[in-house]
């Protein structure tokens, strides 16, 4: 077994352990935490969580380091509640589903295109029935929909394309997590602006990122405090499943596939695996990706290996590898992008 089956292990058997102390109590916080979704011709993605949780503070100006810490660490420890049955009602469509052993749902709502508003469809995720004595919880959601007029659509990664975080700088990323807040964490400069003109208050923004959900509120404030457009922020549980954790190309591969009639921008970084996740998007769908921009974040920018991968697709979608948001801008620019 390996360190991340032994620790999924671990947290299930920590989970089922304190859900028999606790499955004859009424649930204190019951709270229903629905993300962001995302939907268009193909139909609606929502995804979301339920937890016995309080909503996390938010952030405030001159807040303390002890504060931001207390702050990020509710996200983490969650009281997560498994098997609660609900209905999620979007464009006069409704779907029953029930969340898994760690409180997520995920359906797809067959919603007709007629029947969703754009730029945003509001629905709502409600309790069906009664849990554990609860009833009554509803949430809203909100839901993406790209205008007819959107000319294209952009995928981006958040740490290190659009937040700087130093991935490669374990320590450095871990105590930024913690200690930083929506309002403290700094974005690259000129991103927010750059994205600003990419969406052109028409064009879809999707942000998918390895990232666990549990930052989910964090990063959706974030990108509202910094001035970005809004739009589904796509990540994946903490540890994952025995069957693995849910991959990034999985992810983008579902918004091509809910947006068939758009082309697409990519960006993302050198840091990770950016570019031989983006160079497979590219192979698997021709034609539909306009460019790809990756940021220069690497510690070692002579390894060789985005050079590499990026020479992978051939010449017919250009490729842009930068240390700074002015070169994208002037490339996009050229290409008709802004």
């Amino acid at each position: 077994m390996d360190v991340r089956r032994l620790v999924v292990a671990l947290e299930r058997a920590w989970d089922g352990a304190r859900l028999r102390r606790r499955r004859s109590g009424t649930p204190e916080h019951f709270r229903i935490e629905p993300y962001i979704g995302h939907g268009g011709p193909s139909g609606v993605v929502v995804r979301g969580r339920v937890l016995d949780n309080p909503v996390a503070t938010e952030a405030v100006d001159g807040e303390g380091v002890r504060d931001a810490v207390r702050r990020t660490l509710r996200h983490f420890l969650t009281d997560e509640l498994p098997g609660v049955p609900l209905t999620v009602t979007l464009g006069g469509t409704r779907v029953e589903t029930v969340t898994d052993t760690e409180g997520y749902f995920l359906v797809r709502v067959p919603a007709s295109p007629a029947d969703l508003e754009s730029p945003w469809t509001h629905g709502t995720v409600a309790l069906r029935g009664s849990y554990r004595g609860t009833t009554g919880h509803a949430a809203p959601v909100e839901v993406r929909v790209p205008s007819p007029d959107a000319r294209f659509g952009i995928v981006s990664d958040v740490d290190d394309t659009i937040l700087q975080t130093g991935v490669q700088r374990v320590g450095r990323m871990i105590l930024q997590t913690l200690a930083g807040s929506a309002l403290t964490r700094t974005p690259f400069p000129g991103a927010a602006e750059l994205y600003r003109d990419l969406a052109a208050e028409v064009n879809p923004v999707f942000y998918v990122s390895s990232s666990p959900w549990n930052l989910h509120s964090f990063l959706v404030a974030f990108l509202r405090h910094r001035g970005f457009p809004l739009g589904p922020v796509l990540l994946r549980d903490l540890l994952g499943t025995w069957k693995g954790r849910e991959q990034k190309h999985d992810r983008i591969r579902e918004v091509l596939d809910l947006h068939p009639d758009l082309s697409f921008v990519l960006l993302g970084d050198s840091g990770e695996h950016d570019p031989e996740i983006y160079a497979d998007i590219v192979r698997e769908h021709p034609g539909r990706i306009l460019a790809v921009y990756i940021r220069e974040v690497r510690l070692d920018p002579g390894d060789g290996r985005v050079e590499k991968v990026s020479d992978a697709w051939g010449p017919d979608v250009p490729f842009v590898l930068a240390a700074d948001t002015d070169a994208v801008r002037r490339h996009a620019a050229g290409l008709g992008l802004l």
